[in-house]
């Protein structure tokens, strides 16, 4: 079965080619960083496997996604490579498609984006340009298709033409590149060319791997000795830079034998957008003022209403017909109070939120659909600049308001090993969609005329709390040198109502999926642990073993608002997933929270939630992507601290102002 790599740079339209060739669906973003790992599909024909790839700009890997890249290269078989160029930035994007041409696999280029090359006067004569080269190129259309028939019209002939490619990067570098050449084996199955280009170019990755057969002295000897001629000779700062220019004087030779340039002075509507949304004054008061408009739409004018009728429904119909059938089936009082008073009551507790979480995803995957998202780490990048991170390091943390998961997870795409571990770090502080049905919950009883804003309110918090955090790990335990931030921002788009749809039922089914486990077994567990006590079964809840634990803690919790087990217990539950806060009040309060709480202390436990410790897999990410137990304890425990003291400063705060 043919295998073909998938390789291109960030926001080319990888993916959505992938989900066109295989008819599956991965996440979408129109924004780099999107593909973090390898992901793999059947083409729809079931002649092979698609394999996409992490956009990178080049072979010489600087981050985590890209050195995937580069190792599978390295160590993995395949058949052929699709390499997808963005029409619009070709003289780029032809950078690491001379690489891959070095590499010496049979390759196919799939034009895309050529109709915003078009809007900018930019017209590729795709049929020349395979004349130049050699290589079969086919314009295609990755959102909606077009040109993907060709494609695969090409894997399946089960061969592609295919005539090796070889640059002239003049007498010095072929010289060394040639005795580099004569000290591999015979029987090295990559090319061996393409292995001495890429150790010359700095690839370290490459040297790491030619270093079984050249020892580490011999190379630094040839790379330093080829450096200085070639600085004598052509004035350039070193191999790399040598390297690039013989490629870009290749690529300039194309642009002009396969390239009309019609560019008109008229302004494009990005660029016209741009004028506001990237403004140095306007930038970061319009990203929030689209935040409050999405809130103001999931929690006041849209999702509220959907989930009192989806609560109503729940209360009215649901609970009435499950305790008629329990009834009619002569079900005991034990499994009855389990089904109802935890199972229906927990679970369904959660449930009412889908609505309004499912329309803030709607609303995120429009704003990452769109180009939107780039600009926003744009802006930031002057305030995250003071905090020792960069602009690409917001993109995790805005991840992570759908799941910290997949936040942490993204902070791969980070060069500095000290600024992924702080954004790591970070990532728990942004406000998630399990978090959501606990704010819903207390916004709507205590902040009715203020939902939006408030939920708004603990939104910028976290930020602006993950910011301060940064300021003092940067500052003292991950102090390092500042690094350069270089963003690509796509053209806005208008997004394919299809695409939009899965992306957000992509988010969302994680909740729902949630619902059905981990909310479903806490719910369980936490019913029955309020149940049952020392003195046996079905005792006063204030008798039960959930008290006894909660009672441990509530003194400790009092200075903040919320010293009852009951809130206890809540968040004890909480380090599960944050969800089951909800499910568990639900159990213990029976739809009383009114009582035990007022609206101060209200926020005060909602601020709490927002920071305190990562949910359980949240954290087990952690571990996986630092490797290390002594950052995973730094999480747990600096959260809890941060936590525990913005909620008791806002708490007796606001006593000391007198609200209530």
């Amino acid at each position: 079965m043919m295998q073909i790599a998938l390789i291109g740079n960030p926001n080319t339209g990888k993916t959505s080619l992938f989900n066109n060739l295989t008819g599956s669906y991965a996440y979408v973003g129109n924004w780099s960083g999107v593909t973090i790992e390898k992901k793999v599909g059947m083409l729809i024909n079931n002649k092979g496997e698609l394999i996409d790839l992490p956009g990178i700009y080049s072979l010489n890997p600087l981050t985590i996604d890209e050195a995937v890249v580069t190792e599978f290269l390295l160590t993995e078989s395949f058949t052929y490579m699709l390499n997808i160029v963005d029409a619009s930035q070709f003289k780029r994007n032809m950078h690491l498609t001379v690489q891959l041409m070095e590499f010496g696999k049979p390759l196919i280029i799939g034009m895309n984006m050529n109709d915003v090359a078009s809007r900018r006067g930019i017209t590729v004569d795709c049929q020349k340009l395979a004349e130049a080269i050699h290589l079969p190129i086919i314009p295609i259309s990755a959102r909606s298709g077009h040109g993907c028939q060709q494609i695969s019209d090409h894997f399946d002939m089960g061969k592609i033409n295919h005539k090796s490619f070889k640059l002239d990067y003049g007498t010095t570098l072929e010289l060394a590149i040639e005795d580099l050449i004569s000290c591999f084996p015979e029987d090295t199955k990559l090319s061996k060319r393409w292995l001495a280009i890429q150790f010359f170019e700095g690839n370290r990755s490459i040297a790491e791997f030619i270093n079984k057969w050249v020892s580490v002295q011999a190379l630094e000897l040839k790379y330093k000795e080829t450096e200085r001629k070639l600085i004598a000779e052509h004035s350039v700062r070193g191999i790399h830079e040598h390297i690039h220019q013989v490629r870009q004087d290749f690529i300039d030779q194309l642009i002009n034998e396969c390239i009309t340039d019609n560019k008109s002075n008229r302004k494009t509507l990005t660029e016209r957008l741009d004028k506001i949304v990237t403004n140095r004054f306007l930038g970061i008061p319009v990203f929030l003022a689209f935040l409050y408009l999405i809130f103001m739409v999931t929690f006041n004018w849209g999702g509220l209403y959907l989930s009192d009728a989806l609560s109503l429904f729940l209360s009215d119909y649901i609970t009435i017909w499950v305790q008629l059938g329990l009834n009619s089936l002569g079900v005991n009082s034990f499994i009855q109070h389990l089904i109802l008073d935890g199972v229906v009551a927990g679970v369904g507790g959660v449930l009412v939120f889908v609505p309004q979480i499912m329309i803030l995803f709607l609303f995120i995957s429009l704003l990452e659909d769109s180009g939107y998202m780039a600009r926003v780490a744009m802006v930031m990048d002057r305030i995250m600049e003071g905090i020792g991170l960069n602009g690409k390091a917001f993109i995790p943390l805005i991840i992570g308001f759908g799941c910290n998961v997949p936040g942490v997870m993204a902070a791969r795409t980070l060069e500095h090993p000290q600024e992924r571990i702080l954004t790591v770090l970070l990532t728990p502080m942004m406000s998630c969609s399990a978090r959501l049905p606990v704010y819903a919950l207390f916004v709507a009883v205590f902040f009715s005329g203020f939902q939006a804003l408030v939920i708004l309110s603990l939104y910028v918090l976290g930020i602006v709390i993950a910011f301060i955090v940064a300021k003092l790990f940067s500052s003292s335990m991950l102090k390092g040198d500042n690094s350069f931030f270089i963003v690509e921002l796509p053209p806005y788009r208008v997004p394919q109502l299809r695409s939009l749809m899965r992306s957000t039922w992509d988010k969302g089914k994680g909740f729902v999926k949630k619902a059905g486990t981990i909310i479903f077994s806490g719910s369980v567990i936490i019913w029955f642990l309020s149940y049952a006590g020392p003195s046996g079964l079905e005792v006063g809840i204030n008798e039960s073993w959930l008290a006894s634990i909660g009672a441990w803690i509530s003194p400790l919790l009092a200075p903040l608002g919320f010293g009852t087990w009951q809130a206890s217990a809540s968040l004890l539950a909480g380090f599960l997933a944050k969800e089951v806060v909800v499910a568990t009040m639900n159990i213990l309060y029976a739809g009383q929270v009114t009582a035990a709480f007022t609206p101060l202390t209200a926020y005060s436990f909602m601020v709490f939630i927002l920071l305190y410790i990562p949910c359980l897999a949240t954290t087990v990410v952690i571990l996986k992507e630092l490797a290390s137990k002594k950052w995973v304890v730094v999480a747990v425990m600096y959260s809890l601290a941060v936590a525990y003291t913005t909620a008791f400063v806002i708490y007796q705060l606001g006593k000391w102002i007198g609200l209530s």
